[in-house]
């Protein structure tokens, strides 16, 4: 095991090539703009990509995700910890490595997290959004299925997809919701909120500004425009070893901790 602090320091640079030296196949992930900034994210990710390449990797999996800027069309240009890694997917693509960019859908365990539906005054629980109850989102278990389409990416290659996208479900809030509802017992509900609701939310929970601002691109950009704009999932279906769980299969098998959540 070695371990190497992520910082695209000269230093650390060095470190990261002798840790990729000998390697066949490398995955990476860089730590989320929303931690730190879009200028250290995709200087992370350009480090990655060239200790890969100095190694003469046979091939980089490449956690990415879309640029929301370019598909907007400029109208959405704050959704920074999208917008990084897309940059680092070109220039993964810019300096010839063989790579696959495998990109994660929304995770189920959001929804255990800081995505959890609140409790009311009147013992029900709902979750806040400025989607409306019939927007979709992708989604899928990045815990246990992640695992899935890396390992398509490294069966297939070379001649497979160098776009993967890891979407297990395609569900409207109200679905969401519903599932939560159908396996807890409680009421749960989703009800649309207005931006200034959510921005007044947000902050009042501690949310830096700057985290602010990036969600509320985020969220309006997958609204309008769709979480991988208007790609196709169907390729990235085939070929896996098992069938990734649905949104009601995980909340079935996580049931007890959905429970506590909703208490």
């Amino acid at each position: 095991m070695v371990t190497v602090d992520p910082n695209p320091t000269p230093e650390n640079k060095v470190k990261v090539n002798q840790a990729f030296e000998g390697a066949t196949y490398v995955f990476a992930v860089t730590i989320p703009a929303a931690r730190t900034s879009k200028e250290r994210e995709l200087e992370e990710g350009k480090m990655f990509a060239d200790a890969a390449k100095a190694a003469n990797v046979r091939l980089f999996i490449w956690s990415g995700l879309e640029n929301y800027t370019e598909i907007s069309g400029g109208k959405y240009t704050h959704a920074a910890h999208f917008d990084a890694k897309a940059e680092v997917t070109q220039y993964c693509k810019d300096i010839g490595i063989p790579f696959v960019n495998v990109e994660p859908a929304g995770y189920y365990q959001n929804f255990l997290g800081y995505g959890a539906p609140r409790k009311q005054p009147d013992g029900t629980f709902v979750m806040f959004g400025i989607s409306s109850p019939d927007s979709v989102g992708h989604l899928f278990d990045a815990n246990g299925d992640y695992g899935l389409w890396v390992r398509k990416a490294i069966e297939e290659w070379p001649g497979g997809e160098t776009e993967i996208l890891t979407c297990a479900d395609i569900l409207s809030r109200a679905e969401i919701v519903s599932t939560l509802s159908k396996f807890t017992g409680k009421t749960v509900k989703y009800v649309q909120v207005s931006k200034e609701q959510q921005l007044k939310a947000m902050v009042a929970t501690g949310v830096p500004d700057h985290i602010v601002v990036m969600m509320m691109d985020m969220y309006d950009c997958i609204s309008e425009f769709g979480y991988y704009g208007k790609k196709d999932i169907g390729p990235s279906q085939k070929g896996l070893a098992r069938k990734p769980r649905t949104w009601e299969e995980f909340v079935k098998e996580n049931v007890e901790q959905f429970n506590k959540i909703l208490s």
